[in-house]
């Protein structure tokens, strides 16, 4: 399987995360892809794309991903496989808790992606609803505070990638309306 690992950061927390998630089995593989150097059009060669966001001010996208923010709405996603995370700082930020997580995941979504990797909101305090799934019970994507439980980090990302491969492993491929099947087991 052809991994992608999509990030965008101003202070490079969200980028080593992106290196945590590669180091992971399964993802060993991952091409690493800084959304400020991202060609639209190679996204369509990867079986799986993972997007990593962190939410910055007042639930707000970082300026790393203001110039391609537009260009994301031109793009289909129609059939590709996505998966998200996000980092916040859910003590100091609580009203904006990963809130760009769940801004982006709504913009891919909207755009016809298979959107996998929902994460549990246990063991979180916060008060935003946006990177939330529609029924409140967990994020979208894999949530980070590495500001008030950084401790954690390494078992939630080691938990979420198990979560993915699991999820790549029952199922045998994803069909794209384009025709072009998104194989997963070819890793």
């Amino acid at each position: 399987m052809k991994i992608a690992i999509v990030f965008g950061s101003t202070t490079r927390y969200t980028e080593m995360v992106a290196d945590k998630i590669a180091s992971r089995p399964g993802f060993e593989n991952a091409d690493l892809i800084d959304v400020e150097d991202m060609n639209f059009a190679s996204l369509t060669d990867y079986n799986l794309l993972i997007f990593g966001i962190p939410t910055w001010d007042y639930g707000e996208p970082p300026s790393s991903w203001q110039d391609v923010w537009d260009e994301l709405d031109q793009f289909d996603f129609s059939g590709q496989l996505c998966a998200f995370y996000g980092l916040g700082d859910q003590s100091g930020y609580a009203r904006w808790f990963v809130d760009a997580m769940g801004i982006l995941h709504d913009k891919i979504a909207a755009k016809g992606a298979i959107v996998i990797g929902e994460w549990s909101t246990a063991g979180y305090q916060f008060d935003s609803d946006k990177a939330l799934t529609k029924d409140k019970k967990n994020f979208v994507g894999l949530a980070i505070d590495d500001v008030n439980q950084q401790a954690l980090t390494d078992e939630r990302i080691a938990r979420w990638c198990s979560h993915l491969n699991s999820l790549i492993s029952a199922t045998n491929k994803f069909e794209r309306p384009d025709g072009k099947n998104k194989h997963c087991r070819d890793r």
